[in-house]
């Protein structure tokens, strides 16, 4: 009732769909009922005083005898009831007339912002979907679908060729699979000590630290020596380019290009303005569910941060980590920190630190007129761990954890002092 055929035929073969088998029935206004010596009117005022657009639907209705029909859209009818109370007998009177044969019925209700039709369709129609465009995304709402349960919130949708794509909300609880807890080592022996044999499957871990002190390249260690045992990982990041990060960990003596071109290791750039919270997850399952992905890193929160603009990131966050641990899956996530030195240590700067089953915090600190770099672990449920913080270097050889950095206070304020002999015995 909206738009001429010729108008929607076009729309759709840009969009990629054949409506060879698709009946329409043109009820749009006609070019030719404009009468140049006349106002303009939607339509003439023996359509507007007789109830003849209902009728001329179920007309088409009996000629065709389709199973799915698709108004577009019931407003019109509103235009040209006197009351609400015109508008729901129409309404119903041509909907019972439809279903009662066995069609299938979809509707468009504009004006849903005023709440025009979507109050009063909302009592007649079995199901309500109501969609959002805003902040340049799209997503979808189910707020009622009779005899049936459904999941409710909003869910992603992306509009492209070939149609509408819908990227459902994670719901964490239905999935889920058995598997036995192990470690998984990083092959850095001191770093292995720390944590008491590595990392355990099936949990979060968050490494914190400020910029350049060796996240990413952490992280990517854990996931090498996943790769080495067969095991495949896959590296999502929302900060730099593939290349520029294969060349910066080729660089110290990691091989990825080795581990890049074997079915066990993958690294994928993602741009966050692209992506939406639902999109992410969507593709972080089919890692999971297709490939039997066991290792899963985000670089960084903060790029994860704009792809959910307008949701809750710890919301969203916690549904796709316990996802992942229900999956068996490790999941590593990289946190920066601003403060380079000094201040208050926190493990994430989101309020996300509740997930983390361990934390591995990254310092700098000064020392002799040098900055050095130390390793702590803050935090491991599944197990004990080193108290002890260590000595950490990133060389043109590879990651080097050094020995226990004993003897000294004020270390993870960047400020190191050497601790007195009485500080000692009373230690």
């Amino acid at each position: 009732m909206g738009e001429d055929e010729q108008q929607l035929q076009a729309d759709a073969s840009l969009q990629g769909f054949n409506l060879d088998k698709v009946s329409i029935i043109d009820f749009s206004p006609a070019s030719n009922s404009i009468d140049e010596t006349e106002p303009y009117s939607i339509m003439s005022p023996e359509d507007v005083e007789d109830p003849g657009l209902p009728k001329r639907i179920h007309d088409a209705f009996e000629a065709i005898r389709p199973e799915r029909i698709f108004i577009d859209s019931l407003t019109y009818l509103h235009y040209f009831s006197p009351d609400a109370f015109q508008y729901r007998k129409q309404v119903i009177t041509l909907l019972r007339s439809l279903t009662s044969q066995g069609a299938t019925v979809l509707c468009a209700a504009e004006d849903a912002n005023s709440g025009k039709d979507s109050e009063e369709l909302g009592f007649l129609a079995d199901g309500v979907i109501e969609l959002e465009h805003k902040n340049s995304r799209r997503s979808l709402e189910v707020t009622k679908f009779r005899g049936s349960g459904f999941a409710a919130g909003q869910h992603s949708i992306r509009l492209g060729p070939g149609g509408m794509q819908c990227f459902p909300r994670l719901e964490p609880g239905d999935h889920g699979i058995h598997f036995n807890q192990v470690n998984m080592p990083s092959g850095i022996p001191e770093l292995d000590r720390q944590l008491k044999g590595g990392l355990s499957r099936g949990t979060v871990t968050i490494i914190s630290g400020p910029t350049g002190v060796g996240k990413t390249s952490l992280g990517i260690q854990f996931m090498t020596a996943a790769s080495e045992k067969g095991e495949r990982s896959v590296a999502y990041t929302f900060e730099e380019p593939t290349s520029t990060l294969i060349s910066r960990i080729e660089g110290i003596n990691i091989p990825l290009s080795k581990h890049i071109g074997s079915e066990h290791f993958a690294i994928e750039a993602i741009e966050p303005l692209h992506y939406s919270a639902d999109e992410f997850a969507a593709k972080v399952r089919e890692e999971v569910e297709q490939r039997g992905t066991r290792i899963i890193m985000i670089d960084s929160l903060a790029g994860y941060k704009l792809s959910i603009s307008g949701y809750s990131v710890t919301r969203r966050l916690h549904a796709l980590c316990r996802y992942l641990v229900n999956m068996g899956v490790t999941v590593i996530l990289l946190n920066e920190i601003e403060a380079i030195t000094g201040g208050e240590v926190r493990s994430t700067e989101l309020g996300v630190s509740y997930l983390a089953d361990a934390v591995i915090l990254l310092r700098y600190m000064e020392r002799a007129g040098e900055i050095r770099k130390t390793i702590g672990v803050l935090k491991k449920r599944t197990g004990d761990f080193e108290k002890s913080l260590r000595e950490f270097e990133i060389t043109s050889e590879g990651i080097v954890v050094g020995g226990q950095l004993k003897g000294l206070k004020g270390i993870l304020r960047g400020e190191p002092e050497s601790i007195s002999a009485g500080e000692a015995s009373r230690d």
